[in-house]
C-alpha cells in the first residue's frame, strides 16, 4: 500500500507548518541544555516526531493502520526535505510583514476572529 495523495498532501502541509514555526521548536530545545549536545539536532528530532505522529494519527483518524512500504514512503519523504527543516532551524524563516493584513482581507478565515 502506498500513501495516498491525500495523505501526501497532509504531510506536506505539516512539513511546511513546523518549518514556518521551526523558531518554537529551536527554543523548545535550548530548554534542554546542557542535557542536549545539539539545539538544531534536537530541534530536527522534534519537528519531525510531530510530523510522524501527525502521519500516524491521519492513518488512525481513516481507521487504518500504515504498512511498512508507507513507513518507508513517509521516511522518504522527511529525508528529501530533511536539508529545508535543518536550514529552516538554522536560519528561521522572517515573519510576512504583509500576513496579518492578508487575514484580515475579506474570505480569509481567521480562526480567533471568526470562531471564537
Amino acid at each position: 500500500m502506498a500513501i495516498s495523495k491525500e495523505n501526501k498532501d497532509f504531510i506536506d502541509s505539516l512539513i511546511d507548518y513546523y518549518i514556518n514555526e521551526s523558531e518554537s521548536y529551536k527554543q523548545i530545545a535550548e530548554n534542554f541544555v546542557p542535557e542536549i549536545e545539539s539545539v538544531p539536532d534536537t530541534a530536527f528530532g522534534i519537528i519531525t516526531g510531530c510530523v510522524y505522529s501527525g502521519f500516524l494519527q491521519a492513518y488512525q483518524n481513516q481507521q487504518q493502520t500504515p504498512g511498512l512500504d508507507d513507513i518507508r514512503e513517509f521516511n522518504q519523504i522527511i529525508k528529501e526535505r530533511a536539508a529545508l527543516i535543518k536550514k529552516a532551524i538554522l536560519d528561521p524563516p522572517k515573519p510576512e510583514a504583509s500576513k496579518k493584513e492578508s487575514e484580515d482581507e475579506p474570505g480569509n478565515l481567521n480562526f480567533k476572529k471568526d470562531f471564537n
